[in-house]
């Protein structure tokens, strides 16, 4: 992985400070020379052949904890499809020592297929513009197919057992009158398409008559519709002549205001971020000299899955949902990013190397972005009795990346602050998912132009979070306020308190988040105390929004049994990587989460992995149109007697612009 440092330009590239081999700890990333040499290692082996094709290819955790700082072997994991028909592979590999270390044959009618590849997208329009048929329903609605472009979509399961085992792609169609149009805003409605991608066929067209194609375009850079652009912003400049205040080394490792961490990439899950640990000088008596000690809390952190389910029920449609994470890899189309139009300020970038379909290294050149952000009013008082005005600044460390999935693009951003505070949120924009709309009382759709549609839907996130507070055993405990009525004890009925609840074994750990009680989860560690004798501790606050929608009993609530519950706990297990399992394209549902918490593990005082379903529910708005502001969604995770008082206080008063410090 490359690392660039780019200032005050909205194109520069930098240099490429690289990192050098001797440097490469065991959470070092994929080197292009590693990646080419797990395709040769294939080749020796005899797994690689000319119809092979790289599905997903990624390194494997080193071992958890004090073990992985001793740990030099690179392990990668490899999915290899066969475009020829052949039965895939799910193969190991270890790069150190040069050698296949295991290879599972898959039966695909048992486990599921293969992530989709961006050949199989390409395509579809070529299979259909062979087929008799589609010509036909496209000649019916007056449309020429060099116009028709088709968005090759994930087919879920559903009740045609002749796909069980098969490479399925289902089809909906737009037009794009000029190769600049945005056929998003001409979808066809009425008619969908069935494909075999391995044999190459269409085993249905399902056509239910024409229905007029919206014909208002939806050209968001066209003057058309921008009118004349505003004159009226001044220049805002973010400038920090000293440069950031974040050091990295090997490529990946990054310390910041007492803050270190290794930033990692995949292609399933884009952003990883391992060993998260804060160095600590709060703790002891009042006065006592204490060293400053680095507090482990997070092993791992990453967004291991994400579902778009849509609310639809027309048989055109009724099938949409999409695993972003699961079925189409989010970190492979993980966008390059450029200073003042992506990110702003002094920037470091990360330019990660992953595989190609065909086993190829390829560099996404600035493909992570890293910077600091102020962040307001840290903390401030102006204090009657002794006359002292304080008044510290916040900043925060911003680690992110933006992907494009077929119509909508995601920004995934880690936060750090220097309160300790953890923070994810993901950024929704893009183009929303249209259809022609019946009419303007339809149910499940709004209206965003005459006569265009855009099905109601969810964005469900999966976080999965390794929790090794201070490096020891976890324990999980729900925590809800408590209304105390009227009573002996509380004759004024003003008293609250909380109820905390301990989560002992996997069964009773899949819980609801309840904004009416503001429910929370604390995570602590019973081995580790602070100075007061309470077990150290980071609590995770949800936004309390709604999970899976869908009815119980439907496919999607099969398949995306994570996002049912706003939280589930498990102990850790290294084979347990994703919360719905190794293999989620065509998958009917039941691996992942539901297998593990199936075990019913005890849980108190174990290694645990939190996973925290988070999401947005969309009900688009015509300012939606033709292009979608971003929209918002995340959770913390803070401090809850992790220090023995507050980590800030070593925070310097900011210096005014025209010279001293505020107050």
């Amino acid at each position: 992985m490359g690392t660039d440092t780019i200032t005050h330009s909205c194109h520069g590239r930098g240099d490429d400070a690289g990192a050098d081999a001797a440097e490469r700890g065991a959470f070092a990333l994929a080197s292009a020379e590693e990646i080419e040499a797990v395709r040769g290692i294939l080749t020796e082996a005899g797994l690689w052949t000319g119809t092979t094709r790289v599905a997903y290819l990624g390194l494997i955790d080193p071992p958890r904890g004090i073990a992985a700082e001793a740990s030099g072997e690179r392990r990668f994991r490899a999915f290899l499809h066969d475009v020829a028909g052949a039965r895939p592979h799910d193969v190991t590999v270890s790069v150190t020592h040069g050698r296949v270390e295991s290879d599972v044959e898959l039966d695909t009618a048992m486990t599921g297929e293969l992530p989709i590849m961006g050949e199989e997208f390409e395509a579809v329009e070529e299979i259909l513009n062979a087929d008799e048929r589609w010509l036909a329903a496209l000649a019916a609605r007056g449309l020429d197919p060099a116009t028709v472009r088709v968005a090759p979509l994930s087919p879920g399961v559903f009740e045609y057992p002749e796909e069980k085992g098969r490479r399925i792609l289902r089809g909906l169609a737009f037009v794009q009158e000029h190769p600049e149009d945005s056929a998003w805003a001409h979808p066809v409605d009425g008619l969908v398409a069935y494909l075999d991608i391995v044999n190459r066929s269409v085993d249905q067209i399902l056509d239910f008559g024409p229905v007029q194609v919206p014909a208002e375009h939806g050209n968001y850079t066209d003057p058309e519709l921008t009118g004349p652009v505003r004159t009226t912003q001044k220049p805002l400049e973010i400038i920090q002549p000293e440069g950031s205040s974040f050091t990295v080394t090997g490529g990946n490792h990054v310390e910041w205001e007492r803050w270190s961490l290794d930033v990692g990439f995949d292609i399933r899950e884009g952003l990883v971020l391992h060993n998260i640990a804060f160095d600590d000088a709060s703790g002891g008596d009042p006065g006592a000299r204490v060293p400053t000690r680095r507090r482990r809390i997070l092993d791992r952190a990453s967004i291991a899955e994400m579902v778009v389910p849509y609310g639809d029920p027309s048989p055109v449609r009724s099938w949409q949902n999409y695993f972003d994470t699961g079925e189409y890899l989010v970190g492979q189309y993980a966008n390059s990013l450029e200073l003042g139009c992506d990110c702003l300020g002094e920037i470091t970038y990360l330019s990660p190397v992953v595989s190609d379909e065909f086993g190829n290294p390829r560099t996404i050149r600035n493909g992570v972005c890293m910077h600091e952000e102020d962040w307001s009013i840290l903390a401030k008082h102006s204090d009657l009795w002794s006359g002292v005005d304080y008044v510290r600044r916040n900043r925060r460390l911003v680690i992110s990346f933006f992907t494009t999935v077929g119509n909508y693009d995601y920004g995934f951003y880690w936060y750090l602050y220097l309160d300790g505070t953890i923070e994810f949120e993901a950024k929704a924009t893009g183009v929303v998912f249209t259809s022609a709309l019946p009419d303007k009382e339809y149910p499940f759709a709004s209206e965003l132009a005459p006569g265009l549609g855009a099905p109601f839907h969810q964005h469900l996130f999966s976080a999965r979070l390794d929790f090794a507070l201070d490096g020891g055993p976890s324990r999980v405990e729900e925590e809800d306020v408590v209304r105390v009525p009227v009573g002996p004890g509380n004759e004024r009925g003003n008293a609250f308190t909380r109820k905390r609840t301990v989560l002992s074994r996997e069964s009773e750990a899949a819980r609801d988040a309840d904004a009416a009680v503001g429910r929370t989860w604390v995570v602590s560690n019973p081995e580790s105390r602070n100075r007061l004798g309470d077990p150290v501790g980071y609590k995770l606050h949800a936004e309390a929004q709604p999970t899976l929608l869908a009815d119980p009993a439907s496919s999607i609530a099969a398949r995306a049994a994570f996002a049912t519950k706003a939280l589930w706990v498990t102990r850790y297990d290294e084979a347990e990587k994703y919360p719905t399992g190794d293999f989620v394209n065509q998958h009917p549902g039941g691996s992942g989460l539901p297998a593990y918490v199936a075990q019913d593990r005890d849980l108190d005082g174990q290694e645990l992995v939190l996973w925290h379903t988070f999401g947005l529910t969309h009900f688009p708005r015509p300012e939606d149109w033709p292009i979608m502001p971003v929209d918002h969604v995340g959770f913390r995770l803070r401090p809850e007697g992790f220090f023995d008082r507050s980590p800030v206080l070593d925070v310097p008063a900011s210096a005014q612009k025209e010279g001293g410090h505020c107050h």
